[in-house]
């Protein structure tokens, strides 16, 4: 069992969450609520890391932000920051990647919430703000932990990207399914077979928690 892997992977995994959950809930909840011409375009935009091999996601963030690329040098040279081969780069990669997993969760939960409710509340004297505290987010916070729960959990399994953007760097850059990778590149099933148990355990429990708050959810409106 490698646990310096799983140590960056769950490290990864807790950052793309704590990072992407502000993101997805006023993403999901513009995208839930607006009218904007432009909706259609973004909510693609959205869906693409869904579609596309995350071999062709890779090769792209390696264009934009290599060090060959003017992106790249001036963050470099202004900023000090490198976003190949280190581990604030695949914490940005992994944050892109992960985008549709946490705002479509967020999006429908939003999408949930009657207009009549936001509108009563406005008129009670509550502002956007405050509605959005004490009415809409204990509404929507099913969606919202079930878009947690499936980031942390495809963080945790992210393959492609990972190694395109991170390399296999230990201690930094080399997570858990990188490490799985070199086992079994070198013939040992037995360390791969852990870790792979690992990986399906973490998931598992993603998507029981997923399904448990959707349930919880549904009986809870239904109960009003």
């Amino acid at each position: 069992m490698d646990w310096e892997a799983t140590r960056v992977s769950l490290w990864l995994a807790t950052a793309t969450c704590a990072l992407l959950t502000p993101i997805g809930v006023w993403l999901g909840r513009r995208l839930a609520i607006g009218e904007g011409r432009h909706r259609a375009f973004v909510e693609a935009l959205l869906t693409l890391p869904l579609l596309l091999p995350p071999t062709v996601v890779g090769f792209y963030l390696l264009a934009a932000f290599g060090a060959a690329s003017p992106v790249g040098r001036w963050l470099d040279r202004f900023a000090g920051l490198q976003l190949v081969f280190t581990f604030e780069g695949l914490l940005f990669a992994s944050v892109l990647i992960n985008l549709p997993f946490m705002v479509q969760p967020a999006q429908r939960a939003f999408a949930a919430i009657p207009n009549s409710l936001r509108e009563a509340a406005w008129v009670s004297g509550l502002s956007r703000w405050r509605t959005l505290l004490r009415i809409e987010l204990p509404l929507a916070w099913p969606g919202i932990l079930g878009g947690v729960a499936l980031t942390f959990a495809h963080t945790l399994g992210e393959f492609g990207v990972v190694l395109m953007v991170g390399g296999s760097i230990a201690g930094e850059t080399k997570t858990l399914s990188i490490a799985i990778y070199d086992r079994v590149q070198a013939f040992d099933t037995a360390a791969a077979n852990a870790m792979s148990l690992v990986l399906v355990g973490f998931t598992l429990a993603a998507l029981w928690v997923v399904f448990a708050t959707g349930q919880r959810a549904r009986r809870y409106l239904q109960e009003r």
